[in-house]
């Protein structure tokens, strides 16, 4: 591309030369013709021309060099008249040498001429004074011309002009058109240069790698970030996003890209574990041209180092203070259980005993969920199956939510919870339910309902938790059981910490069941759990 704008702008600047070519080329021809012309008359008249037939000749010559010297481009164009009307009266001298010759049809030369180059003027000159000297010529030796003859050579010479007038305005417009042409076809050149300077620089800016592929696999473009991070340096070992398992050459990233596969933030580590690495994340998209046909694809490939370091980092900070909580809770549960074995201790004690040592239960298994959770992978729960009551385990959930939902002017309907057992973990289900439940009290924002049901078919028991609050965007839907996703939080409430939905999912599926979710924006969330009547065992 900056050849042709090179190109283009070298014929700009260089000088057009064309007048000049045209005027000696005229003229040589011409000349030629004339001394071809000449020399045949003076050989078939046995050397008996005239002086004026070498006057003639001298003037052409003269005219000759004049056409071959002068800068024509220089001057303004219809000073290049000066030598076809030179000719006119110099081959006037030829037919003055020798009458009885057929010279007179030279005038054709200067007349077409003439027409060519001075417009409609240069038509009346070349013609008018073809024919003016053609007459001329025949009064002044006396000759009784044929009548015929008399108006055949004007007429000759005006309808050689006509055609040749008529022929050089089509080739003016053709060359003004492609003139046009040409210099709209360089502006856009230009502009198409400065766009690609404009995408370059941009794409030189991000920190992340773009490669343009084609449909063969060659690579059309790729920006500095890209050849930085080496992304298709086959020399460099790549291991999976466990950091561990080695990537065969064929199946990198970029590999697949060029064979044409689709993926999505593809996680690979670039050098040997325990030597200095580095994460890249890739995603492959196809490209389709106006025809439909593939036209390649584009690789977008990211330094997720610091990112993968961080989260190492933040899961084995979580891990720590989960373990660190794990001993003096757990010291707390022992001197509950040796108060509550003790025989001194009055009703009213024994239940405030009761209720902590639940809740401190409760606490620890959290705890344990979160260190799962924030593993890789999903999280492992175990669960220990009993026959029980679900009616029981939700409401128990909902009574420990209401005061929170009556300061928010809330109110929780249970009229649609059914007396239901299965085969359930009450502590794992409990949690479920204060998830759900939790957060449809916190994501609301106030003065509505809340519905609460169970009930069950032949195989199956099935929870449903329904509000009529802002409901869920449709873009978080896809990714709301996902660990650590956020979801908008509603007027002043801080979002929570992402694993609350992820655990819940995790401890359902454990229990051979499944969690969904509908919502609209603005018309509330419905999420429905489905559990197993019967499922004995336990499940990791």
């Amino acid at each position: 591309m900056d050849a042709a704008v090179t190109v283009s702008r070298t014929d700009a600047v260089r000088p057009d030369r064309t007048r000049e070519r045209a005027t000696a080329v005229n003229q040589l021809l011409l000349a030629a013709a004339c001394l071809v012309a000449c020399g045949l008359v003076v050989v078939v008249g046995e050397l008996t021309a005239g002086d004026l037939l070498f006057v003639g000749m001298l003037v052409l010559f003269a005219l000759t060099v004049l056409a071959l010297v002068v800068p024509w481009n220089r001057v303004h164009p219809r000073w290049i008249s000066i030598v076809p009307i030179g000719d006119l009266l110099a081959i006037f001298l030829l037919q003055m040498g020798d009458p009885d010759s057929e010279l007179w049809l030279l005038w054709m030369v200067p007349a077409t001429w003439l027409a060519t180059v001075g417009g409609w003027r240069g038509l009346v000159i070349g013609a008018g004074g073809a024919s003016v000297l053609f007459w001329t010529a025949h009064l002044l030796v006396n000759e009784i011309v044929n009548p015929v003859q008399t108006y055949l050579g004007p007429l000759a010479f005006t309808a050689a002009s006509i055609v040749a007038y008529v022929a050089a305005r089509r080739a003016a417009a053709q060359r003004a058109l492609l003139d046009e042409q040409a210099s709209y076809l360089d502006h856009a050149v230009e502009r198409a240069r400065r766009q690609e300077d404009a995408v370059s620089e941009v794409l030189d800016a991000v920190d992340f790698g773009v490669v343009r592929i084609g449909a063969d696999g060659s690579i059309l473009v790729e920006n500095d970030a890209h050849l930085r991070l080496n992304a298709f340096d086959e020399s460099v070992e790549l291991y999976g996003a466990d950091g561990v398992t080695p990537i065969e050459r064929g199946q990198s990233p970029a590999a697949r890209a060029r064979r044409g596969e689709v993926f999505e933030n593809v996680l690979c580590w670039q050098g040997r574990p325990g030597e200095s690495r580095r994460a890249l994340q890739s995603t492959a998209r196809r490209l389709v041209d106006v025809d439909g046909a593939d036209a390649g694809a584009i690789l977008i490939t990211r330094d997720v180092t610091a990112e993968q370091l961080a989260g190492q980092m933040r899961d084995e900070l979580v891990a720590s203070v989960s373990h660190e909580l794990r001993t003096p809770l757990t010291s707390v549960l022992g001197h509950l259980d040796l108060a509550l074995d003790g025989g001194d201790v009055g009703p009213q004690a024994r239940r405030s005993l009761e209720i902590a040592e639940r809740n401190a239960s409760r606490l620890l298994v959290i705890i344990g969920d979160v260190l799962a959770a924030t593993g890789d992978g999903p999280g492992r729960f175990d669960v220990t199956l009993e026959r029980e009551d679900i009616a029981r385990v939700v409401q128990a959930s909902v009574e420990s939510m209401e005061p929170r939902a009556a300061a928010r002017n809330i109110r929780i309907d249970t009229s649609g919870i059914e007396t239901v057992e299965a085969d359930i973990d009450p502590l794992r289900l409990r949690q479920v339910v204060d998830n759900l439940v939790g957060n449809a009290v916190s994501y609301h924002t106030g003065d509505g309902l809340i519905e609460v049901g169970v009930t069950c078919d032949d195989k199956h028991a099935w929870l449903v938790v329904r509000d009529d609050g802002p409901g869920i965007a449709e873009d978080a839907l896809p990714r709301l059981f996902e660990r650590r996703f956020r979801a908008a939080p509603v007027g002043n409430m801080s979002p929570g910490n992402g694993l609350g939905l992820a655990i819940s999912r995790d401890l359902v599926r454990a229990h051979g069941g499944e969690i969904t979710v509908q919502s609209e924006p603005g018309g509330g969330a419905t999420f429905v759990v489905r559990l197993p009547l019967v499922r004995r065992g336990a499940m990791a």
